[in-house]
């Protein structure tokens, strides 16, 4: 699956663009013959914290013919937070595919 992947408030490294591909990729089994229509990833450091950390988020739009999936997550570790948001939307292509197939 091909992926737009944006990044708000930080450098995007290759490390963590190979990541995210690697965890959208990981969705494909899920969609089966679903063929989607655009994937877009987004990953934002929302605040610098002193004492507590940085916050960031992710969020993944995946169009598909006839709805949007949609899933926001927000962790103090970058990768805690894709990995969130891809088990979610795992969950979401499951239950899209049952109603799809309830029709």
């Amino acid at each position: 699956m091909q992926a737009n992947i944006k990044a708000h408030g930080f450098e995007l490294t290759l490390a963590i663009t190979n990541y995210i591909k690697k965890k959208i990729n990981m969705l494909d089994k899920y969609l089966g013959d679903i063929q989607p229509i655009a994937c877009d990833v987004q990953v934002e450091l929302m605040s610098r914290r002193r004492t507590k950390g940085d916050i960031f988020r992710a969020e993944i739009n995946l169009q598909l013919p006839g709805e949007l999936l949609r899933i926001e997550k927000t962790e103090p570790d970058l990768y805690k937070a894709i990995e969130k948001v891809k088990d979610h939307l795992a969950q979401m292509i499951i239950r899209y595919k049952e109603k799809k197939s309830g029709r």
